[in-house]
């Protein structure tokens, strides 16, 4: 796993040892940022289950002003401090080392917007999707601008609208899907 582009490209990231954490593909992630593209530079990103802090790292390595990594994983959090260092990224990186609906709750009481709010819990955790992105909707997180994108597996569906947040867009690859949400 490495950094796609931008000021830490090709730099290799740590992963999370055994098979319970799931990193978004190098592939994916390119397909991801090619869709932003240079709204990236000076934005601010929620990465929710970061897993490896693969997504929001590549947001700052492309110019991202701020991540907040959420991730509730001891050792998922741990590998997210390495690849931080590693990089020597100490500004515009927090991590919240909790779980994802506490952390938003917090998140949305200090005021932060987001220009962005990647989603990705596991696969299995159908449940994830639908209470991550009914908060969301329902926070001052995001506004009229925000893109909110959540990586699924192919073969399930997150749902098309939560609230004011519609999905508009969905980009498909291999067994990945990344649907793209905005409030209308």
């Amino acid at each position: 796993m490495r950094v796609i582009a931008g000021q830490f490209r090709s730099r290799k990231l740590a992963a999370v040892p055994g098979t319970a954490t799931r990193p978004t593909s190098d592939r994916l992630r390119e397909t991801l940022f090619n869709v932003v593209g240079p709204r990236c530079a000076d934005s601010v990103w929620l990465d929710l289950y970061a897993g490896t802090g693969a997504v929001g790292i590549e947001a700052i390595s492309r110019g991202a002003r701020e991540v907040y990594f959420v991730e509730s994983d001891k050792k998922a959090a741990r590998v997210i401090r390495e690849n931080l260092q590693s990089l020597q990224i100490e500004d515009g990186a927090e991590l919240q080392e909790r779980e994802v609906i506490p952390a938003l709750r917090l998140l949305d009481s200090q005021a932060i917007a987001a220009d962005f709010v990647f989603i990705d819990p596991p696969y299995e955790d159908h449940g994830a999707y639908s209470q991550t992105l009914g908060l969301i909707a329902q926070s001052q997180l995001i506004n009229g601008h925000s893109i909110v994108i959540a990586e699924h597996d192919k073969h399930f569906d997150p749902g098309a609208e939560f609230g004011a947040l519609k999905r508009y867009r969905e980009l498909k690859q291999g067994d990945a899907v990344l649907s793209f949400y905005k409030l209308t």
